[in-house]
């Protein structure tokens, strides 16, 4: 070597390199046979002088080589091929094995040099650019990149640092998908993947998370029998089919994209889970926050979950109970709001609202809440309905308002100061309305006859 670092020693052997191209069949299945080429032309020989004790410490590879290649006592010269395209990255490696530093520091050189320590076994190498890799500006090429090494790299435990920085980071940035649909729609596999285990994903509700992922298998695999194999292996796990409605739920069913026993199967967990009392429900979810199956835990939607009461006779009447924590209600102000999934009354989807608010008279912020009726045609429906919420001490539902209106499609109505409150009084500390952390409102819709 140039530095001749390991020169002065008395032990030293001789390393013959010999680089090769390979002949066009092999591209395709490189990584097996990068270190032991049969049909391929010898570019030239290199030979380097090394301290067998040195490599043979660092790397399990070379003390297989050198007790394996070298058992004549005299014997003092092995040979490794390589492709002409890693002698950079192997001339680094030895060079790393001598200084316990590299030279280069961009991010394909170093992942160059990852690919040359994962073959020779060098573990401290792989950590070392695993590090360097962590520490460089991730781009989503470059986490792309990371997801992408071959499976024996990415199992290494010294890249696991490296491969979670790179989930992170595109979960992150592409957590409001809708901001980037044309980007995320060109991601690869890996990267939907480490999009959809995210539970911050800013998304209406999981039925859009189902709807995403079935227009991109479409996209990305247009033949049927690709497309079921990647949903059933790879992606169904990522979606959270418990906290899908039941109108979408029965469309999975129907769904050619997955194959019919795989479906019935997440439809009925699905169920099952939405059927437990919610004691229940949070164990489960619990139980799941320590794999890395989140298919129980609720990620945080722009469109709240609610739970429906639903009534026939002798009236056509749902109750609705939306909760919302303390820091989903810090975050509405100044002017924000939040909106429930819908829900349905006498075959009309409606929704609730809550608002930060000023008051009538402009003089302060407050909090409201309001009831929707989707825009569907011109349809007119009368309804009767209650806002409530608990509050201290009993913690009891206590009725707010009270009143009815005559609904046409898109138009909502409400309260604008639902507690009678200023802002700052409805979110102190001593609140009567938050319990545990917890805002718990209830509307009572009835269809008037």
């Amino acid at each position: 070597m140039d530095d001749a670092a390991g020169c002065e020693n008395q032990d030293e052997e001789a390393v013959a390199m010999i680089e090769e191209t390979q002949s066009g069949d092999e591209e395709a299945n490189s990584n097996e046979s990068s270190w032991n080429m049969d049909c391929s032309t010898i570019l030239r020989v290199k030979t380097l002088h090394i301290s067998s004790p040195i490599l043979a410490a660092k790397s399990p590879f070379f003390y297989k080589l050198f007790s394996n290649g070298m058992r004549e006592s005299e014997q003092r010269h092995v040979t490794l091929r390589i492709n002409a395209s890693e002698e950079a990255a192997l001339m680094e490696l030895l060079n790393f094995m001598y200084s316990n530093t590299l030279s280069v520091t961009t991010a394909p050189a170093l992942l160059d040099v990852l690919m040359a320590a994962d073959k020779f076994e060098v573990a401290s190498c792989m950590r070392y650019c695993s590090r360097l890799l962590r520490n460089l500006p991730m781009t989503p090429e470059s986490a792309l990149l990371y997801l992408d090494l071959p499976s024996s790299v990415l199992m290494g435990e010294a890249v696991q640092p490296l491969t979670d920085a790179a989930k992170q980071y595109l979960a992150s940035r592409y957590k409001d998908m809708t901001k980037f649909q044309e980007e995320v729609m060109a991601l690869p596999l890996a990267g939907i993947e480490a999009i959809l285990s995210s539970d911050d994903l800013q998304i209406a509700s999981e039925d859009a998370v189902y709807d995403f992922v079935l227009k991109w298998a479409r996209t990305q695999y247009p033949k049927l029998e690709d497309r079921r194999e990647v949903l059933g292996s790879r992606l169904a796990r990522f979606i959270r089919f418990p906290y899908m409605t039941c109108r979408k739920l029965k469309k999975v069913l129907t769904c050619n994209d997955f194959d019919h026993e795989v479906s019935s199967k997440l439809v009925l967990e699905a169920l099952f889970f939405k059927a437990e009392a919610p004691h229940r429900q949070r164990s489960l979810a619990a139980e799941e926050s320590a794999t890395l199956n989140r298919r129980f835990i609720e990620r945080a939607y722009k469109y709240r979950p609610v739970k429906v009461v639903e009534f026939e006779l002798p009236r056509q009447q749902c109750v609705v109970y939306l909760d919302l924590k303390r820091e989903e209600c810090a975050n509405l102000f100044p002017s924000g709001r939040v909106y429930s999934q819908a829900f349905h009354l006498g075959g009309q989807g409606f929704f609730l609202s809550a608002h930060c608010n000023m008051d009538q008279q402009s003089s302060f912020h407050c909090f409201g809440l309001f009831l929707g009726m989707q825009e569907k045609g011109s349809v007119s429906f009368a309804v009767d309905y209650e806002f409530a919420a608990r509050s201290k001490p009993t913690e009891e539902f206590v009725s707010k308002y009270k009143g009815n209106y005559t609904f046409t499609g898109g138009k909502a109505v409400g309260y604008r100061n639902l507690f009678a409150i200023p802002w700052t009084s409805f979110m102190a500390e001593d609140s009567l309305y938050f319990i545990n952390g917890i805002l718990h409102l209830r509307a009572e819709l009835t269809i008037r006859h």
